[in-house]
């Protein structure tokens, strides 16, 4: 065991699709856990054939994963995953209000069988008046005001990724660390419970606080009163764009002499950050000038020297053949098709480093095929050869 795979000898069960509930599975499968993905028979996961922007939904939050394909909604089929839970570890779940319980395998069905389980509910909603009432991650961004942060006045826009999903699985993964940990304690398991609208809500927390301190609602962040004197995008002469921040007067000293701006670096109206906000109506046009007359090279060269934070305006495309992320292990060669072959592409690992060999976690499986695992862990749960093979005459479990 290594200390990016740390979780190893935890069994999860996963009962998920989309990206929440496969999110939370894919990080404790990436650290080491043994997650085996409980697709419904036939189809098995729906993601795995979605269109569109979601095409890449499974690939990307499957790996390192189990299949089981089976009908839940069959006694066979009930009974034999009530077999899988008796020395589970974990089952996380995120279908909606009522499936689980409807299919033998909500709360208090599992922990009767197990009371040591640890069972992640990933919702749209913790406890409260709304939490029956179906969620996706684009509902929440509008409901909780995080679209309206993000779009011009007026034009309530959707982040550019899935981030309330992620967030509401990350936030689910810590609660399951947290009540392990108190069944160290205490040897017995709970319920968890993480959501897609608090999560969106603790995303704009920091917007309600400042409402609070200045009596005043924020504007959407585009068209908001920036806190620094430069933190803008600008575009060189070649029509290439990037993103500078210069947020110190340190800071502010280097950009001037890397740029070669000794007149403002001598103004005294200039030298801490609250007067160059101020001056922002001068100041920056004066920068897009300088800047719109250089190469996007030579930008780059000044900035570097000045050792400020500035980026490229990327695009996801363009990180498959990031230096830095293949430099680091931050790419794990994924077969997208999910069939166990064809070709990889480089998608992103987990964001953690681990130990002073800052090791990054593994891909050990490709994203499984429907069923793929069904014989192991069937065997694994005590069934045999014969009463595996009753199990597939009956059409309960499949592959695919």
């Amino acid at each position: 065991m290594t200390a990016a795979r740390s979780l190893e000898g935890l069994k999860v069960l996963e009962f998920t699709h989309t990206i929440m509930g496969p999110c939370a599975g894919l990080v404790l499968a990436d650290l080491g856990a043994d997650v085996i993905k409980i697709e419904p028979a036939p189809g098995g996961d729906h993601t795995r054939r979605l269109p569109g922007f979601a095409a890449g939904f499974f690939a990307t939050f499957n790996r390192n994963k189990r299949s089981l394909a089976i009908d839940l909604k069959s006694r066979a089929g009930q009974t034999a995953v009530h077999r899988l839970v008796a020395d589970a570890d974990v089952v996380l779940e995120n279908y909606g209000p009522g499936t689980m319980e409807r299919l033998g395998c909500g709360w208090d069905q599992l922990s009767a069988i197990n009371p040591r389980l640890v069972y992640l509910a990933l919702k749209g909603f913790l406890a409260g008046p709304y939490e029956d009432r179906p969620a996706l991650d684009e509902v929440v961004q509008f409901q909780s005001g995080l679209a309206h942060m993000t779009g011009p006045p007026g034009q309530p826009l959707r982040a550019g990724a899935s981030v309330v999903d992620i967030l509401g699985a990350v936030f689910g993964v810590t609660g399951v660390l947290a009540a392990l940990r108190e069944r160290d304690r205490t040897g017995m398991g709970q319920r968890v419970g993480s959501a897609l609208f608090e999560s969106a809500v603790f995303l704009v927390g920091s917007h309600m606080a400042g409402t609070a301190a200045t009596g005043e609602a924020p504007p959407p962040m585009p068209a908001r009163r920036g806190a620094w004197g430069i933190y803008d995008l600008f575009e060189t002469a070649d029509r290439r764009q990037l993103f500078v921040g210069v947020t110190s007067d340190q800071q502010w000293k280097r950009f001037c002499t890397a740029f070669g701006l000794d007149d403002l670096a001598a103004d005294p109206g200039l030298a801490s950050n609250g007067d160059r906000s101020k001056a922002r109506p001068t100041l920056i046009p004066r920068l897009r000038e300088l800047i719109g007359a250089m190469a996007f090279e030579d930008v780059r060269t000044c900035c570097d020297t000045a050792r400020i934070s500035w980026a490229p305006v990327g695009r996801p495309v363009d990180m498959f053949d990031d230096p830095h992320l293949h430099a680091g292990g931050g790419l794990l060669a994924t077969a997208i098709a999910a069939i166990g072959g064809g070709d990889l592409v480089p998608l992103p690992a987990l964001p953690l480093e681990f130990g002073s060999e800052r090791e990054r976690a593994p891909l050990v499986r490709q994203p499984p095929r429907i069923g793929e695992h069904n014989r192991e862990v069937l065997t694994a749960a005590g069934f045999d050869a014969d009463g595996i093979d009753a199990l597939y005459d009956a059409g309960v479990v499949i592959e695919g």
